[in-house]
């Protein structure tokens, strides 16, 4: 079969390619995803993958320097292969490659091979297509493994036993789930068992690289599928101990629960058609992580979780360092959601008073419309009426919060006096003083006492700061 590249629009780059292998009595076919992606009509990943059966690093350089001998050529000689970027593209050259992997690690022991021994080596049979851009057979696709036919099929299968494929490298197995949540194929029946049978195997794999994986599937169309596949296989319980704890009903008189788990796979789809934001997904994925350990049975209540949103904030500090996750305004951003994820909910009834909606405003900031669509989201029943009952709830709360912003500005907050003025009006140096007549301001507005108004804050600070016995300067 042959692949037609004339109105590729690489192909002047692919000519080029194909010459200077011809001129260094090399071989070169393009590889991997963008031959998968070419098959499939997706969009053209910006990255290339060519191998040779011949020294990668070498034709990575003969290239560079025939497009521009200034471009600059990474090179890593222990895995063989050198890169560069060239018009937007990120182009890879490596020789083609038997491996063979030690039982405690994943990083293989590496011989030079040919183009068949390279495609063995491959995750998947849809990216272990070839075409070739030798002046003999240019544009031929080379298939050993039928992974046209699993194109068709939407099937993810290994080249080779599946068991030993994932044992290799078992990060490969979160591959497989993230490429069956991405592409929206299935794992092959086979494969899927290899997958539950090795999972041990992927302790051996770094943090950083299955995150690098679980982010792709939650920033898919559904991350459910994913997610689902994870828990299915074991993985999940391995990676995110706090979602499977989730899982499960309990009964006692009568009385149960929702399914946390499950509620939560469907809050991270609802949020996931309104936001690619992968953090608020990451927020809708542990609104609910502290109701396991909160989870109590109260006579004449019924199933409780006490203060879960607040557990749950802290427990988010604890998981995204385990899970080698950004520490940094990310992770704040995610633990301000949790811990306020319940907070609207409970200003629905009319007779919630403009300190409780400022003290909303005040604490969610900037992230209030963040908070909101997580809210609606988590709107899960499948009751028409109820849904549209939430949902015109969470529209009167806006509207509510929108009047008291508009009104007192509290949104976003800044001290309508400084410290300074503090200072200057009492004659003070720096101390606890400042921060607690600050604070004493903060508080006045938001229980609605004074105004965020300038000369009301300082007329305040007069009386107060009188009041712990401060006299004027």
């Amino acid at each position: 079969m042959n692949i037609n590249l004339a109105q590729n629009k690489n192909l002047k780059l692919f000519k080029l390619i194909s010459e200077v292998a011809e001129k260094n009595n090399q071989t070169v076919f393009i590889v991997g995803g963008y031959v998968r992606d070419l098959l499939m009509k997706r969009k053209a990943p910006t990255d290339i993958d060519f191998v040779t059966e011949g020294n990668g690093i070498d034709l990575a350089k003969a290239v560079s320097k025939e497009i521009n001998p200034t471009l600059k050529v990474s090179v890593f000689k222990n895995y063989g292969t050198a890169m560069f970027k060239f018009d937007g593209l990120d182009l890879e050259f490596v020789g083609a490659r038997k491996e063979s992997y030690a039982e405690d690690s994943r990083k293989p022991s590496v011989e030079t091979g040919t183009l068949e021994d390279d495609q063995k080596r491959r995750d998947f049979t849809i990216n272990a297509l070839a075409i070739s851009l030798n002046k003999e057979n240019f544009g031929d696709l080379i298939d050993p493994f039928d992974g046209i036919l699993d194109i068709k099929k939407r099937i993810l299968r290994t080249p080779l036993e599946p068991s030993q494929t994932y044992s290799d490298d078992p990060l490969r197995m979160m591959r497989a789930i993230r490429f069956a949540s991405t592409l929206n194929f299935k794992i092959e029946e086979n494969s899927l068992k290899a997958i539950k049978k090795e999972v041990e195997r992927i302790k051996i794999v770094s943090m950083e690289r299955i995150m690098v994986e679980f982010n792709k599937i939650m920033l898919s169309e559904k991350p459910s599928v994913g997610l689902k596949l994870m828990e299915q296989t074991g993985i999940l319980h391995l990676v995110i101990p706090e979602l499977t704890a989730l899982k499960g009903i309990e009964e006692v008189e009568g009385q149960t629960h929702k399914d946390n788990f499950w509620h939560t796979l469907e809050v991270v789809d609802n949020i996931s058609e309104n936001t690619d934001n992968l953090w608020l997904r990451w927020a809708a994925l542990l609104h609910d992580i502290g109701k396991a350990p909160t989870k109590k049975f109260v006579e004449g209540l019924g199933w409780t979780f006490h203060g879960h949103e607040f557990l749950g904030s802290k427990m988010v500090k604890n998981l995204f360092y385990r899970l080698k996750l950004p520490l940094g305004t990310d992770m704040k951003y995610v633990q301000k959601l949790v811990k306020l994820s319940s907070r609207p909910i409970a200003l629905i009834d009319d007779g919630t008073s403009d300190s409780a909606l400022r003290r909303l405003l005040f604490d969610a900031g900037e992230d209030l419309e963040d908070l909101f669509i997580l809210n609606k989201a988590d709107i899960t029943t499948k009751n028409s009426s109820k849904q549209a009952k939430f949902k015109k709830n969470f529209e009167y709360v806006a509207l509510k919060i929108k009047e008291v912003e508009e009104k007192d500005q509290v949104r976003n907050f800044q001290p309508p006096i400084s410290g300074e003025e503090i200072m200057e009006l009492f004659n003070l140096k720096p101390g606890r003083e400042i921060g607690i007549l600050k604070e004493k301001v903060k508080e006045a507005i938001l229980e609605g006492e004074i105004a965020n108004d300038k000369e009301e804050a300082r007329n305040f600070v007069i009386k107060e700061g009188q009041n712990i016995g401060l006299i004027l300067a």
